[in-house]
């Protein structure tokens, strides 16, 4: 399945996709770098990124991840591959990239990815409530349901599910903590405390 996303600022549009296939037999990239949040691990397949762990995600974590969607001989330690995921992510962190220009290759379910889709039209430097999401997403009641799915995003920081926070505007609900979501907004000018 393939969803567009259009960057507001620029009016560019992405080609996305998102499969529904439980494993994959094609390669996957992966590495690990240091950023100024933490260690992260990365992983990518010939079609784009389709997988960043975030702090407070172990290597274990990830090699679970990738086991589930993809072949595990497919999986190949490869920094190069993924260079220009590496210098773009680490570049947004250190406040000189609004918009993420490569590709993804995102794994989930048709809701999820209805969920993702309604997450990278949430412009740089503002937040949006879970209900708000659902309400986007077409399930005005099931926040619960949009929630999961936020949790489900195999790219955070990317699809920027960081954004996404309390009716009454606490920071909840980052896998990655509270602190590293704070980070974020406060990067991006979201929030000023």
């Amino acid at each position: 399945m393939k969803f567009t996303v259009v960057n507001p600022s620029t009016e560019k549009t992405f080609m996305r996709s998102v499969k529904e296939a439980p494993k994959e037999n094609g390669r996957v990239y992966c590495t690990s770098f240091d950023s100024r949040i933490g260690h992260i691990y990365i992983a990518s397949t010939d079609s784009g990124l389709c997988r960043v762990s975030i702090p407070k995600e172990t290597k274990k974590d990830f090699f679970n991840w990738l086991n589930a969607h993809f072949e595990i001989d497919a999986v190949l330690e490869n920094k190069s591959r993924n260079k220009e995921y590496i210098e773009q992510i680490n570049r947004y962190l250190n406040g000189k990239l609004v918009q993420f220009t490569f590709p993804l290759d995102l794994k989930g379910t048709p809701f999820q990815s209805r969920v993702w889709k309604e997450l990278s039209k949430i412009p740089y430097g503002t937040t949006i409530s879970y209900r708000q999401l659902a309400k986007k997403v077409g399930v005005p009641k099931g926040f619960q349901a949009v929630g999961r799915a936020n949790g489900a995003n195999p790219v955070p920081i990317v699809v920027p599910c960081h954004r996404v926070i309390g009716s009454d505007g606490s920071l909840i609900g980052y896998a990655a903590g509270v602190k590293t979501k704070e980070f974020l907004l406060r990067l991006e000018g979201a929030i000023i405390l």
